[in-house]
């Protein structure tokens, strides 16, 4: 058998990305390293089951050496010294990547992951439009006959894209019957289409790699660039990754994982969400010092991520590599000023904080933005393109600081408790739809929202955890306030809040941790394709 394509329905122009060269470069791709993968993933089960013994993570002994020798990455190139705002939205549809290109950040970073949801004909015209954008021929028309074409009086940002992380399947294209890897199918697509473009343009091609657990799992992305590269004979270090450390394991090996990347690393990226979600998971069984309050309180200063954020820079810095600040989640709403001006309140504060701390720049959700955030930066760095020469000596790096969960403040509340369900099934309402960015509450939500709000409701049950009012939090509490939030909701024809209740509870109220709820949505999505196709049109 070899590589066949499963699509529920015709996508318009799929024939110009699903090429017999493409899609062969991207079998190759699975063929190569499709095991390597597949042992990686299991190296991580066995690696929490060994924390769930222990409630324990440290430095690893076994690559001392290379925390404590010098080294430094690659240089990095032109189109990547200045990182001061990055806006992120997914690349589909074509007016949303019309809009973050012409947004006035410096980067954009066009999400095949956590803000997008799989579908294939996300996944086609996501690679369709980046590589138009490349050729820079991007452009839209609505129904309304509302034009959306690249601007010519500035520079457009930056593409770095972000494909699937390695958990992910891909399973409208299968290979000998089984399902690709998501992340290579993503990878593959793009690199093969964009990659000679993106260099005669004078950039390169760039990724944000997520979800990675170990420096194996980055030694592994390093022999797929260069093989890559070599497949398609581009010089070796012309892909270039920055590496988001949202797991907490990673956190742990961030010298390590740009040691492995080092001829292709440009730098690491905090997280929050997908950071929270991760110490819930491993250390869910662990006790109570690690039961967290309600997510809303859980800021950036909190010991634990303070400890994360300032041994990011330290590493960055002296590695000679980017340290980016995480999302400002927070949107503006131009039909309500007091709501806008809250936002800008918000966002300025939140990238103050990081401009003071070392980080080279930092993510915004919405075009709005961008201004705030570079106003914050420009008067940090000046002329400067960045600030890669403050090594933040002042940091001792200290594994028992990066645990220290039990120093969060906040309370556990009923309303944290029925917001968490709330935000839950709405998300995967619209996910389902094919909407992976999806505003709630004056906030851009994508997936790490859902799994850190279905991941607390589950550890609160399995710790017993008490709320402020001294409720406890019981798995027939939660059913009932899941009754009562669902019947709150403003339904629609056509809406999926059926299915994404279903989803949200078998995640959340079950004895056993799925280890993503996207997949488990995924499951449900691949068996009613065809409408969900339909749908997201």
């Amino acid at each position: 058998m070899a590589l066949t394509v499963s699509a529920p329905q015709p996508i318009d122009r799929a024939e110009e990305i699903l090429t017999p060269e493409a899609l062969a470069f991207v079998e190759e791709l699975h063929r190569r390293f499709a095991g390597t993968r597949e042992d990686l993933l299991k190296a991580r089960a066995a690696k929490r089951e060994d924390v769930a013994r222990t409630g324990r993570l440290e430095f690893l002994q076994e690559t001392r050496h290379i925390r404590e020798s010098d080294w430094t990455v690659a240089p990095a190139p032109a189109a990547l010294q200045d990182r001061r705002v990055e806006m992120t939205g997914p690349a589909a549809p074509a007016k949303m990547a019309v809009n973050a290109l012409n947004s006035g950040a410096k980067i954009w970073l066009a999400d095949l992951e956590d803000a997008s949801t799989p579908t294939w004909s996300n996944v086609v015209e996501s690679i369709l439009n980046l590589r138009d954008a490349a050729a820079g021929t991007l452009a839209f028309t609505s129904p309304e006959g509302k034009e959306y074409v690249l601007r010519t009086d500035a520079p457009l940002a930056v593409v770095v894209a972000r494909p699937r992380g390695w958990h992910f399947p891909e399973k409208h294209l299968l290979i000998d019957g089984e399902p690709a890897i998501g992340a290579l199918v993503d990878f593959g697509l793009h690199f093969f289409h964009t990659a000679k473009r993106l260099l005669a343009n004078g950039q390169g091609p760039y990724y944000y790699l997520p979800k990675m657990e170990s420096h194996l799992e980055a030694r592994l992305w390093n022999e797929i660039f260069v093989f890559a590269q070599d497949s398609l004979g581009i010089p070796r270090g012309s892909i270039r990754a920055t590496v988001l450390i949202e797991t907490i394991p990673a956190a742990f090996e961030m010298d390590e994982i740009l040691y492995e990347l080092r001829d292709h690393a440009a730098g690491l990226n905090a997280g929050r969400w997908d950071y929270l979600f991760s110490i819930i998971k491993y250390f869910r069984d662990a006790g109570p010092r690690f039961v967290l309050p309600d997510r809303a309180t859980v800021a950036m200063t909190a010991p634990f991520m303070r400890a994360y954020t300032e041994l990011l820079v330290k590493t960055c810095h002296r590695r000679g590599a980017f340290a980016m600040g995480g999302m400002a989640a927070v949107i503006p709403n131009r039909r309500e000023p007091d709501v806008t001006a809250q936002a800008f309140e918000k966002v300025r504060a939140d990238k103050t904080r990081e401009a003071n701390d070392g980080f080279d720049g930092s993510w915004v959700a919405h075009p709005d933005l961008v201004p705030v955030a570079r106003e914050v930066f420009d008067a940090v760095l000046g002329q400067n393109p960045n600030q890669r020469e403050r090594t933040r000596e002042d940091v001792t790096p200290d594994d028992k600081e990066l645990l220290n969960i039990a120093g969060t403040e906040g309370k556990i509340t009923e309303n944290g408790i029925r917001n968490n369900i709330e935000v839950g099934i709405r998300y995967m309402e619209a996910w389902l739809r094919g909407n992976g960015a999806v505003a709630i509450h004056n906030l851009m939500e994508d997936a790490a929202t859902a799994e850190i709000s279905r991941s607390q409701i589950w550890q609160w049950i399995q710790q017993a955890a008490i709320t402020d009012t001294g409720e406890l939090i019981s798995r027939a509490w939660i059913e009932s306030m899941t009754e009562e939030e669902f019947e709150k909701l403003s339904r629609f024809e056509g809406d999926r809040f059926e299915d994404a209740r279903e989803i949200f509870e078998a995640c959340a109220l079950r004895e056993d941790f799925p280890t993503f709820l996207t997949v488990q949505a995924y499951n449900r999505y691949l068996r009613e394709a065809k409408s969900l196709e339909t749908a997201a049109a």
